[in-house]
């Protein structure tokens, strides 16, 4: 199993604990998790227009985790950071002085 596999088996499997249904579950969780390998933002990889649109997503579908997610901190960042991973698309990301606690800009300061 390659390391984005086992990334990808681990964020399916944190989403699933908080599933508030069959279809989150076994049908939204593994296509959050498949999408969140993707070197785009999280919201932008599920194609939608922004993350106020994704926030209200994982609020239906995930609520117990959406309420435990800071506010400032973006999904994909919080997902990794739950598993105690960082996500692929980080290491390419322009923006990491401005990601939360963004642990590839705290290495390198």
């Amino acid at each position: 199993m390659t390391e984005h596999e086992i990334m990808r088996n681990e964020i399916e499997n944190y989403l699933k604990k908080y599933a508030i249904n069959d279809e989150a579950r076994y049908v939204i969780a593994p296509l959050i998790a498949k999408k969140s390998l993707e070197m785009n933002h999280l919201y932008q990889d599920l194609g939608f227009k922004n993350r106020i649109q994704m926030g209200a997503y994982m609020s239906q579908h995930f609520p117990q985790l959406a309420q435990i997610k800071p506010k400032d901190k973006l999904w994909k960042k919080f997902l990794y950071d739950s598993i105690g991973k960082v996500a692929p698309a980080c290491a390419s990301c322009n923006d990491q002085e401005h990601c939360f606690t963004c642990l590839i800009a705290e290495a390198s300061a």
